[in-house]
């Protein structure tokens, strides 16, 4: 019997393992198996080994009695108990043994909904840059490319935290505007008061300067210095990806500011503790993928830009480099598409869309509930709440590197949209009002006490909606939050992608698998004794569909509302 949290990746390699080695011609990384995901087909399997692939592997397709008993047989770390392995017209069909993965799944649902760390990520730390925010004068001057990457790597902080990173932001914000309106969104980002040492700190960095800035006898207002960026590229072997275009840099006052504070952020992030070369550092379970560098340096720096502002952020990199002998070695840049709106002829600064998404979240609410209950107080939290999870839905559900459209018309905010924020909300919070429902109903007398877990009989859950819930949504959780933290620090050239799209999507596509089952199956029945060994096995499930709803939410900041 398999013991342990079941993952997906786990049992797709032991499944690729049991039929042998494929040739290059079998797929992507030799992988053969795929997990099923729709409705119709888990009907009649979990797995499949497409005919197609098993015909590269065996040549006539037919798999070996041998390794097809193997198969059906198959146990190990992270593998869910096996009922049947069948050749079909489609594949390798492989179907799981359901009601002992309920029993295993929903009796520790920790192991699922807010999974430990992986030890691969123990002494990682990130540096984590986001451009937009460097000399902000206020949330007017922010458009919505900038805000785009704001709200990218305000998520990538706490992905990369699920995972035990350790993540430094910066800049700290200043402008008390800029501040409020973060916290408006929901963004948790560190502040700092006006009062700072940073033109203390940049004497050292001046006295540098002088030493390698380009001999000039004028220079334009706001402009410390020149100094030739092509020249100092030149002389450093490795490194890759910078734009050909760049030579010489006007060296600002604002750009020493910025240099200060990742200076202050790399003397926080030490770089003395070699990483791991263990196995189990390189195995597929790591989702960060960094390999120690001669200086055995920890400390990785990972610059969130728009795409507009990319080349001055290059320019930032190379002037650390240049004035500061200690700065990182590892630096990447994690560039955000651009934001095109559909229907505006003007410019939309990020507040104005904001307020723009706003308005349409408390019209959408009046019509839903009446004009008494959105003026009330409450109401005007859980709108702020559902604009905050709209934007941000909007905003990272493209993956960043793509060029994302935004229709500001689209009614699909509203909670009748299903891939929308305000969508996820309003399914969180059903589940919040079924679980008040039951309380309600105990303390009437109505249901008797939720028993231990021990005492539940998940052979009962037997409806389609149900595995659905359990092989979507809650096993593959881990994975979700290890492949949104996902980076290739170590990767050639400065440009680093991320999947901060993973979360949600995820969650979308969580929320309509259970708002078609919660519609379709009622879980609170009558309160009959016959039918309470049901209700509690449903009643499970749910809370495990609510553990990681939650879990998700966190990493955008959004609060799981009680009531919409």
């Amino acid at each position: 019997m398999a013991t342990g949290r079941f993952g997906v990746g786990e049992t797709l390699g032991a499944l690729n393992a049991a039929l042998r080695p494929p040739p290059p011609s079998a797929g992507p990384g030799g992988s053969v198996w795929f997990k099923e995901n729709s409705a119709r087909n888990l009907r009649s399997r979990d797995f499949l080994a497409p005919r197609g692939a098993l015909q590269a592997l065996f040549g006539t397709g037919q798999v070996p009695k041998d390794i097809l008993d193997g198969v059906a047989a198959l146990e190990g770390p992270g593998v869910p108990p096996i009922q049947k392995c069948t050749q079909t017209q489609a594949g390798l069909a492989l179907q799981l043994q359901r009601p002992s993965v309920f029993q295993q799944v929903l009796s520790s649902l920790q192991g699922y909904a807010a999974p430990q760390p992986p030890p691969c990520t123990s002494g990682l730390r990130i540096i984590l840059h986001c451009g937009a925010l460097q000399g902000a004068k206020g949330p007017e001057s922010m458009s919505l490319s900038q805000l785009r990457a704001v709200l990218v790597a305000d998520h990538l902080a706490q992905a990369l935290r699920t995972q035990g990173v350790t993540v430094y932001q910066v800049p700290a914000v200043q402008d008390p505007g800029l501040r409020d309106f973060l916290q408006q969104l929901k963004v948790n980002w560190p502040s700092a008061s006006k009062t700072s040492s940073a033109p203390d700190c940049t004497v050292a960095l001046k006295e540098v300067l002088r030493d390698v800035a380009v001999p000039t006898e004028d220079l334009p207002p706001g402009v410390i210095c020149k100094v030739s960026l092509k020249e100092f590229l030149e002389q450093q072997p490795g490194l890759e990806g910078f734009d050909p275009n760049l030579d010489i840099c006007l060296v600002t006052e604002d750009q020493l500011k910025a240099l200060t504070e990742l200076q202050e952020a790399a003397q926080k992030c030490p770089r003395d503790l070699p990483l791991s070369h263990s196995e189990e550092f390189k195995s597929l379970h790591c989702f960060l993928q960094a390999e120690s560098s001669a200086g055995g340096a920890t400390c990785s720096v990972v610059h969130v830009v728009s795409c507009e502002e990319a080349f001055q952020q290059q320019k930032v990199d190379l002037l650390w480099r240049l004035v500061d002998v200690n700065a990182p070695s590892r630096q990447k840049h994690l560039v955000c598409g651009p934001v095109k709106v559909v229907g505006s002829p003007v410019p939309l600064s990020a507040p104005q869309y904001y307020k723009l998404r706003q308005s349409q979240m408390r019209e959408a609410s009046v019509l839903k509930y009446g004009v008494d209950f959105a003026q009330d107080e409450t109401w005007n939290e859980i709108i702020g709440a559902l604009t905050s999870a709209a934007v941000k839905f909007e905003m990272l559900s493209t993956a960043h590197r793509s060029q994302m459209s935004l229709d500001l018309e689209d009614t699909s905010i509203s909670t009748k949209g299903t891939k929308s924020g305000a969508f996820v909300m309003y399914n969180c919070a059903r589940l919040a009002t079924l679980f008040d429902g039951y309380q309600r109903g105990v303390e009437q007398g109505l249901y008797p006490a939720f028993p231990s877990v021990s005492e539940l009989d998940f052979s009962l859950l037997r409806e389609e909606g149900e595995w659905l819930l359990l092989f979507n949504g809650i096993i593959p959780f881990p994975e979700v939050l290890s492949h949104a933290a996902q980076l290739q620090v170590s990767s050639p050239g400065i440009r680093i992608t991320a999947n901060t799209e993973a979360v949600c999507k995820f969650l979308v596509h969580l929320s309509m698998d259970f708002s078609s089952y919660y519609n379709r199956v009622h879980i609170l029945g009558e309160p009959q004794p016959h039918l309470f060994s049901q209700m509690f096995a449903r009643l499970q499930l749910m809370r495990a569909v609510r553990e990681v709803f939650h879990s998700a939410l966190a990493t955008l900041h959004l609060p799981p509302l009680s009531q919409i």
